[in-house]
């Protein structure tokens, strides 16, 4: 879909990065020529650049594909106290994202032509990350009836979900995986069992045993996913689970790939860190979802990304304003800000670490992602639209939420040291994120 700024596209030479193209099976330094747009050479000659290019020196950084994230909150219509595209679209730049699947949860939902077609609008006259929305499964999300997925999909919609709410009908969740098969789009399931969740703060185990709270008990995702599995198999469907959190989830997942069957997963950033003894604080930051679990259930999320049971790690930006997270933590809603610091969470947690290679880790921050939602994005090769991202990956920072782009002031990550600072983002050849010595401007 075409997005439109006032600035002209010009063309743009990065070079001397290491560039990382898993879709290409590239790790190298090398130069990028944009022109138009468009990813025009590797390795140019300096009488190949036009005269009129715009250079960044990008030694001792890394290029890379932006990233595509599968399903953030972005709120508006509605909601524009938690969050708006505007918003949402500054804090995605500044995280290194280029295309943004936005969630159904507006108000009014995302379920008709209409609100499809306003979510599209209002992306394109901001102007900034690419926003894909995802449909309703089902009408006004209530569960009951299947929503009018080919007109959804004829409007603009690449992929339909209820999340943040799991879908508890089995019969809609096979008709649709059915349908959908003849448009090839993809339904996205947030796995849970509702009336095993339901009233849950945190994860259910010892540490909620102590503190007092309400569990979300590990048996509501897996019977969840175990369900979802076993009906895409029937279905032959395109079904992406997630954010899963539970090894036991993990565990159904590889087995029904090992016998081929097309579904895919994906975890946020937190549940790769972050166990329940943090809720200790009783800080209300930490009440995300899926839950932090516990460090076994960590260990194995990492161990999944790493093998490849798990294809992607999405941001799971859940927006939610200052005046609601800041109720105790038994009333304060799910979710954090997450976008601006996924990718220098992975950097820190996964690849610092040892878990993930470079390439491993932008696979599942942007080359699978893209696989999934079938996007022109996630690549760096010849001809592809010019959505690049540009890392200093030894740049330590603090996280300041206050400091955020985003509206939504909560993050699981506050005070932490990350190491990995997103220096440049380009979406279509246009340069709309820089960061210059800790102050960053968004075009």
């Amino acid at each position: 879909m075409p997005f439109h700024t006032s600035s002209p596209i010009q063309p743009i030479v990065i070079d001397g990065g290491r560039v990382i193209d898993p879709a290409h099976s590239m790790d190298r330094i090398a130069r990028l020529l944009i022109v138009d747009g468009h990813i025009a050479a590797i390795d140019p000659s300096n009488g190949d650049v036009p005269g009129d290019a715009h250079w960044i020196d990008a030694r001792e950084r890394v290029v890379t594909p932006g990233l595509v994230d599968l399903g953030a909150e972005l709120r508006q219509p509605g909601r524009e106290e938690d969050e708006t595209i505007q918003t949402g679209s500054d804090a995605a730049l500044a995280g290194g994202y280029t295309s943004v699947l936005c969630c159904s949860n507006t108000n009014p939902v995302i379920d008709s032509a209409a609100a499809v077609e306003l979510v599209t609008q209002i992306a394109q006259r901001v102007g900034g990350v690419r926003v894909y929305p995802i449909a309703c499964l089902s009408k006004s999300r209530e569960a009951e009836q299947m929503a009018e997925l080919a007109i959804l999909a004829e409007a603009g919609a690449i992929g339909f979900s209820d999340s943040p709410r799991p879908m508890p009908n089995d019969a809609l969740l096979k008709r649709a995986l059915d349908y959908c098969r003849m448009f090839d789009l993809p339904i996205f399931d947030r796995p849970e069992v509702p009336g095993l969740a339901e009233g849950g703060v945190m994860h259910d185990g010892q540490v909620s045993l102590v503190l007092g709270l309400k569990g979300l008990p590990t048996e509501a995702e897996d019977l969840a996913v175990a369900r979802d599995v076993r009906v895409a198999e029937a279905t032959k469907g395109r079904l992406h689970i997630g954010p899963v959190s539970t090894m036991g989830a993990i565990d159904m997942i590889g087995r029904v790939k090992s016998r081929g069957i097309a579904v895919s997963a994906s975890v946020c950033p937190h549940n790769l860190h972050g166990s329940d003894a943090l809720l200790r604080s009783f800080d209300a930051r930490f009440k995300v979802h899926p839950p932090m679990r516990s460090p076994a259930h960590v260990e194995s999320l990492q161990q999944a990304v790493a093998d490849g049971t798990i294809d992607a790690i999405q941001s799971g930006h859940m927006p939610r304003a200052g005046e609601k997270k800041g109720n105790d933590l038994d009333e304060s809603p799910f979710g954090a800000a997450t976008l601006e610091t996924t990718f220098a969470a992975v950097v820190t947690d996964m690849i610092r670490t040892d878990i993930l290679s470079w390439t491993r880790a932008i696979e599942c921050l942007s080359t699978n992602p893209a696989k999934i939602a079938k996007l022109p994005a996630g690549t760096l090769g010849i001809g592809a639209p010019a959505d690049v991202a540009i890392i200093n990956p030894e740049s330590s920072w603090t996280v300041r939420a206050s400091e955020f782009m985003s509206r939504c002031q909560s993050t699981p990550m506050e005070n932490r040291e990350l190491f990995g600072r997103v220096t440049h983002t380009i979406v279509g050849g246009r340069l709309l994120f820089v960061c210059v010595e800790e102050s960053a401007i968004v075009a």
